[in-house]
């Protein structure tokens, strides 16, 4: 089926981002030809860029497509148009760039609630010293031996997997294949490769523990990331929606993609995960208090804001990284080490605007979601994330 002509130009214009900074594009399943034309074409000039995203956005009114695919469309050019401008040094204050990107408007957290985060995860890890070193030393018991990481994902994987394609079926080819990396600025990462396969990356780098495991194989394969591309692939790439064989950084894709992956895990297993995970390690010969993680990610998280926080600081009001560190070390009771991990995430010029997309991504789809009827409701609101063109706007109003 041949793709609209503005869609296609769409297309080439994603796709020549990648051409000034590589990883622009994190995904793309459409037509090979059109990538090489692009690889071969003269090299692209940020500006100009930035005006081609300009002019069709003016076009797509008149175009022809439907209302969603134009809604589509508009929000991912607007945010096209000031990669463009950012490429090409232009100064743009942060939370106006966050606004283009994500079609979101961001604002600092309230200390409050990261301090009521801390009397309800003291109360969880009640016990004697300060919460941090108590915070350290749990999650130092937390940690899973290197030499059962493997196990332990495809332990997950496997069970995760089962429930998502009896709610959500998948094609019969579908597949991930995990492995391990390092020295990158991220815990996890899927690399969709169409045809309904992905590569997951799991950082080494950074310690993987037993209450978090369970959370980063939900947002990157099931029934999070690979879930999604899979399901679009099927749906909407198949009914002509090319402009959905490509996902791009920095895009309201990017927002709606991380809200839905964080959500993932409660939107599979919901309440009494812990219990769940408890059972599963418990197969493979490994001690987990369920019910105490479950409580303890619950009061953690109002501590969602501290890491957009730090962005704020940081590109925002201009404080150097020292003291934002800092701040990530005091609000998120993580050591030195993970704050300048968070910090190199944060300070990356393709990176340090995406932490909205996990913060305002949770809440504004975790709002829709909770404000179901029923939880059959919710499960079909979180069918639609899976398999429809839906862009921030779009939820809002919904």
């Amino acid at each position: 089926m041949e793709a609209h002509p503005l869609v296609t130009e769409y297309l080439q214009l994603g796709l020549a981002f990648d051409r000034l900074e590589e990883g622009f594009v994190d995904a793309y399943t459409g037509d090979p030809v059109l990538r090489r034309e692009v690889e071969n074409a003269p090299a692209p000039r940020p500006r100009e860029l930035a005006r081609r995203a300009a002019a069709l956005r003016a076009e797509l009114p008149t175009a022809g497509l439907a209302q969603e695919r134009t809604e589509f469309l508009d929000v991912h050019l607007r945010a096209l148009e000031c990669s463009g401008r950012k490429f090409a040094s232009d100064d743009i204050g942060f939370v106006e760039e966050v606004r283009a990107y994500f079609d979101v408007d961001i604002a600092p957290g309230d200390e409050e609630d990261y301090r009521d985060a801390h009397r309800q995860m003291d109360e969880v890890l009640a016990g004697e010293g300060p919460l941090e070193e108590r915070i350290a030393a749990h999650r130092k018991a937390d940690e899973i031996p290197p030499e059962r990481l493997r196990a332990c994902v495809e332990e997950f994987s496997g069970a995760l997997r089962e429930l998502v394609r009896e709610r959500y079926p998948l094609p019969d080819n579908e597949h991930v294949t995990y492995e391990v990396v390092g020295d990158k600025p991220w815990s996890g990462f899927n690399y969709y490769l169409g045809n309904y396969q992905s590569t997951v990356a799991i950082n080494s780098d950074l310690k993987q523990h037993m209450a978090n495991l369970p959370h980063l194989i939900a947002h990157e394969s099931y029934p999070g990331h690979h879930t999604e591309h899979c399901r679009k692939e099927a749906g909407l790439v198949a009914t002509g929606q090319a402009e959905q064989t490509l996902f791009l950084v920095n895009t309201p894709q990017c927002l709606m993609a991380e809200g839905l992956a964080d959500l993932a895990l409660g939107a599979i297993v919901g309440p009494g995960w812990g219990k769940w995970a408890q059972e599963i390690y418990a197969d493979l010969g490994m001690r987990f208090d369920g019910e105490r993680a479950e409580r303890l990610s619950i009061a953690s998280g109002k501590l969602l804001g501290v890491r957009q926080d730090a962005a704020l600081l940081l590109h925002d009001r201009h404080r150097d990284a020292d003291e934002v560190a800092q701040f990530l070390q005091r609000w998120s009771l993580i050591t030195p080490e993970r704050a300048r991990q968070s910090l190199r995430f944060l300070s990356s010029p393709l990176w340090r605007a995406y932490i909205s997309t996990y913060v305002e991504g949770y809440r504004l789809l975790g709002g829709w979601l909770d404000r179901a009827s029923t939880s059959e409701d919710r499960a079909d609101r979180y069918r639609r994330l899976l398999d429809e063109p839906l862009t921030p706007g779009a939820v809002r109003v919904m």
